[in-house]
């Protein structure tokens, strides 16, 4: 017979675990997704749907004023597309009495009925127009002239009246009918000279821009144009030199800047030479060369004086920075030209005097030299 087993006897009990079986499934495998309706694709009615605290509330103020409108049947505020503030004045007479101005007066024109003039357009048959009247009288004077032995001048005053008030009439039919289609009235052709597009400007003014223009920037150069027609313009007047005489018959210097391009070409064209010398050699035979004056035309005589303008323009002192401070300065040479004060003045005069003094070899004629084989 086997020996019995004997433990210590021990106050401390001992539990058994069991060890934990692989086939075991975790708790969060265990866990399965609940749904609060069927698995149907049609969500359960609106009625059976759970309520919280913020879907169960009283309806808006206007929602209230929409279904006692109904209820009592005098109709209440549109909630789609709003009530317009006439409406609701004419409901209430104390704010309609409190109201701007504005919206009475919109209520006012809302309460005439469309379609509608204060005057009437239509003509009744038994009113006579002016040329029945006319017509009316013709006859009266005629049948009296015959009868009461009136004076035919009468009958010619009528008969006048009549044939205008019909020349008028068709006059006026034929402007209507020119000018059907057309905001305003057509040109007359042919068109003058200032409605060319390509010469719309003052010849002048269109010379000066073109010779400030550089590197083919018209745009500048039409901008320094309108800054020197407009120092011109708030310039005060010139005082002129008597030593420097202007073109005979020009405006006294007050008017001057009354009109700025008048006070450009006057400025230009009283400096501008007359004639150029051009040197000939070989005129008077040898090598010696002759001046020889040449006549201008105005476009000529106008460029030269432009450049000699320019020239002293340029030489003068920088008074500020700013893409306008050479249209200043030439405006301000151009003020100096009326006035007298310009170097220009001293070219012109030397190009007069040496014309003077060349214009006898106008007379001579370059020697032909025959060539001997």
């Amino acid at each position: 017979m086997s020996p019995r087993l004997r433990l210590p006897a021990s106050g401390r009990l001992i539990s058994a675990r069991p060890h934990a079986s692989s086939n075991a499934i975790p708790l969060c495998m265990r866990l399965r997704p609940v749904r609060s309706y069927a698995q149907s694709e049609k969500p359960p009615p609106q009625d059976q749907k759970a309520t919280g605290p913020n879907q169960d509330v009283l309806p808006h103020v206007s929602e209230e004023a929409s279904m006692m409108g109904k209820i009592t049947g005098k109709g209440g505020p549109e909630l789609e597309q709003g009530t317009p503030i006439q409406e609701v004045l004419e409901q209430d007479s104390e704010a309609k009495e409190k109201a701007p101005k504005v919206i009475k007066d919109e209520i006012k024109a809302a309460s005439v009925p469309k379609g509608t003039r204060s005057f009437s357009t239509l003509q009744s048959p038994d009113t006579p127009t002016e040329m029945d009247v006319l017509t009316s009288n013709l006859q009266t004077t005629t049948i009296s002239g015959h009868t009461e032995g009136h004076m035919p001048s009468e009958v010619q005053e009528v008969t006048d009246a009549l044939a205008s008030r019909l020349q008028t009439d068709g006059t006026q039919e034929n402007t209507e009918v020119a000018t059907a289609g057309h905001k305003f009235g057509l040109p007359e052709l042919p068109l003058p000279k200032g409605m060319h597009l390509k010469h719309r400007y003052d010849p002048l003014v269109e010379q000066t821009t073109n010779m400030m223009m550089r590197d083919g920037k018209k745009a500048t150069a039409q901008r320094n144009m309108d800054i020197i027609l407009a120092y011109l313009r708030t310039a005060p007047p010139p005082m002129t030199d008597p030593r420097k005489p202007l073109l005979p018959g020009a405006p006294p210097p007050s008017h001057l800047p009354l009109n700025p391009i008048l006070y450009l070409t006057l400025a230009i064209d009283s400096l501008a030479p007359l004639l150029r010398i051009r040197s000939q050699r070989g005129a008077a035979g040898g090598g010696v060369a002759l001046q020889i004056p040449i006549p201008l035309t105005l476009r000529q005589r106008r460029r030269q004086a432009l450049e000699w303008i320019l020239d002293a323009a340029r030489k003068r002192s920088f008074r500020g920075s700013g893409r306008g401070g050479f249209a200043k300065r030439v405006a301000e040479e151009i003020v100096a030209v009326v006035e007298g004060r310009s170097s220009a003045w001293e070219k012109r005069s030397n190009v007069h005097r040496l014309g003077v003094a060349g214009r006898t070899n106008l007379l001579r004629r370059p020697r032909k030299f025959k060539i001997s084989l």
